[in-house]
């Protein structure tokens, strides 16, 4: 009972899927749906013409044979070929039409689909892409999501021009005897049942293999990225990942190959016998003809309808299979779409102090990575009031970039509280709350486009042209590197594209110090800012620091003492807690980690 019941659950949710890509189809091209649907009945309807004429035809050239008078005959035969001749064409017209609908309806339902898939991936939280499930999830969807939807409707509409054709020639056949439409359906309903077996079996092995097929896709990026290019030749690693590529792709290959192989047996299997009955129906009508129950045009009639009547069930079977292929793939993108966030947008949001009056309290903050076997912050508490420059340092993995996530609200704390003048971060809305920080990351993005495409995302509310992207490269030393390129703020970054230049890890961290500066933000955060300059390039930026921030609340994370120095107040983190707290001169008298720190890099200057 509790199995039928499962089932029965199965059926309803799969139909649910089919209605969901429908209205998919639905939203992106209503137009063109209708137009596709009238076509579908309208070559249904044409199915039966020719075999009529057909039959005519025959029936008055065998009538002809035997006719006294030959030319009235003829003209009779003549006026049933222009008719027929007019039906195909007009038929080939009709098939035109809707190919050209259909192709254009799946253009614009594949551009809608991939919209959705993007809209979704901006939409899911950060913590999602620390997960290799969520990688697994996103690698189907992309794989289905496409081609899928537009594959149903294609499928949904030829199953209605099949069932029209059937219909209009059911009658006929059941009027020559009721077996013979029972052999056909029979003999077509096993090639359709082989396909629905199959279809699940691949489904459940292509499910198994994503983890497989994303590490050949990795192996493939690896040795045709320019992130790794350089490594790959000095090490010589090209040869070996090659050989993994190949060994993974043929683990793919070898487990699909064996699901095929079955698959073709049994299709032959059914094909053998659906022959068997095909042809045994043929040689009763021919029987019935030669005993004169029937002419020779009914005949020829009834072979036409046969083959007809064959192809619409195998037509409408298949479909039926690729619609359950289909919906079942589909369940790949629809497992993505439904995804759930992670950090809740507040139901009535609570607008961001501006200006803040008494700054950002963490307190006693806790947080832990999903999956996580360690907390990656614990305990956390302190201020930052407003305009103050706060910096945080500690080895790599003490916790630094993690606080800075949870201040821009990409996570929220496991443990513990953020609030800005006494509002839980929560209450804002994300986006809202984001406006008001300027962030520069120490893994930074490289925008393949011009030099002030780049600068000008920092705050895409201003127009590209706007004279803050120059006062901003002006700001962070970018100006002089950009200046100097072939077509200067015009020049396209990077080598991925046409007459593109690249930059030195340097003057890209420049460019992405602009980018931040664009924002006319509340807050500053610098994580690690100067970390690819040079000496000179660093000097110069510090010099004008207090000048940058001027106004602003400002967080600097940096392993450079000669930078933290300048801080208001400086916090010092290890294995995510805060173990030291105060200005430059407190924490030196001190005498304990930051102190000693700051002494093993103040000697290499000596």
């Amino acid at each position: 009972m509790q199995e039928q019941a499962e089932s029965l659950k199965l059926k309803i949710r799969r139909a649910l899927q089919l209605g969901r890509a429908l209205r998919f189809v639905w939203q992106s091209a209503k137009g063109w749906t209708i137009v596709n649907g009238v076509l579908v009945v309208v070559q249904g309807v044409l199915t039966l013409l020719p075999l009529y004429l057909t039959k005519l035809m025959v029936d008055a050239v065998t009538a002809g044979v035997v006719a006294p008078y030959k030319g009235a005959a003829f003209r009779h035969v003549l006026l049933l070929v222009g008719l027929m001749g007019a039906t195909i064409l007009f038929t080939s017209l009709i098939r035109a039409i809707a190919g050209l609908v259909s192709e254009w309806q799946a253009f614009i339902v594949t551009d809608h689909m991939n919209d959705v898939l993007l809209a979704k991936s901006i939409e899911v939280d950060l913590e999602y892409y620390e997960s290799a499930r969520y990688y697994d999830t996103l690698h189907r969807a992309q794989r289905e999501a496409p081609s899928r939807p537009i594959s149903i409707v294609n499928g949904l509409a030829q199953i209605g021009q099949n069932v029209i054709s059937l219909l209009a020639i059911a009658a006929l056949l059941l009027s020559f005897h009721w077996i013979i439409a029972v052999i056909l359906f029979i003999a077509v309903i096993s090639g359709a049942a082989v396909r629905l077996i199959y279809t699940g079996k691949m489904y459940r092995w292509q499910r198994e293999q994503t983890s497989t097929e994303r590490q050949a896709g990795y192996l493939n990026w690896m040795l045709t990225d320019s992130s790794h290019a350089k490594e790959i030749r000095l090490f010589d690693l090209g040869p070996l990942f090659m050989r993994r590529f190949r060994d993974v792709r043929w683990k793919l290959r070898k487990g699909r190959l064996a699901i095929t192989r079955r698959r073709s047996m049994a299709d032959f299997t059914a094909q053998t016998l659906a022959t068997a009955a095909i042809y045994g129906s043929y040689a009763y009508v021919a029987y019935q003809a030669m005993w004169g129950k029937i002419t020779l045009g009914d005949m020829v009639m009834y072979y036409q309808a046969f083959q007809r009547v064959q192809g619409s069930l195998q037509g409408i079977l298949s479909n039926l299979a690729g619609l359950y292929e289909d919906n079942l793939f589909l369940s790949n993108l629809y497992e993505f779409l439904d995804l759930k966030r992670t950090v809740i947008e507040p139901v009535h949001a609570s607008p961001v102090p501006q200006p803040m009056q008494s700054g950002i309290v963490l307190d006693h903050v806790s947080f832990q990575y999903p999956g996580g076997a360690r907390k990656a912050l614990e305990d956390i508490s302190l201020t930052i009031r407003p305009g103050e420059v706060v910096a945080l340092v500690g080895e790599n993995g003490s916790g630094k970039t993690t606080l800075i996530k949870l201040l821009c609200r990409l996570y929220d704390p496991t443990g513990g509280t953020i609030v800005m003048d006494g509002i839980d971060l929560r209450q804002f809305e994300t986006k809202a709350l984001r406006r008001e920080i300027a962030i520069i990351f120490q893994d930074y993005a490289h925008y393949h486009l011009t030099a002030r495409e780049n600068i000008w995302l920092g705050n895409t509310g201003l127009p590209p042209d706007h004279e803050r992207v120059i006062a901003a490269a002006r700001r962070s030393g970018a100006d002089e590197v950009i200046s100097a390129l072939p077509r200067g703020y015009d020049t396209i970054l990077g080598k991925w594209f046409e007459n593109g230049e690249e930059l030195s890890i340097g003057e890209w961290q420049k460019v992405a110090l602009a980018r931040a500066f664009m924002r006319d933000a509340q807050i500053m955060v610098l994580d690690e800012p100067t970390s690819s300059m040079d000496a000179k390039a660093e000097y110069e930026v510090f010099q004008s620091f207090r000048q940058l921030v001027s106004g602003r609340t400002a967080i600097l994370i940096s392993h450079r003492f000669s930078t933290v120095r300048m801080a208001d107040r400086i916090y010092v983190l290890k294995h995510g807690s805060i173990i030291e707290g105060g200005t430059h001169e407190e924490l030196v008298r001190v005498g304990g980690t930051y102190a000693r720190l700051f002494e093993m890099q103040a000697q290499h200057y000596r």
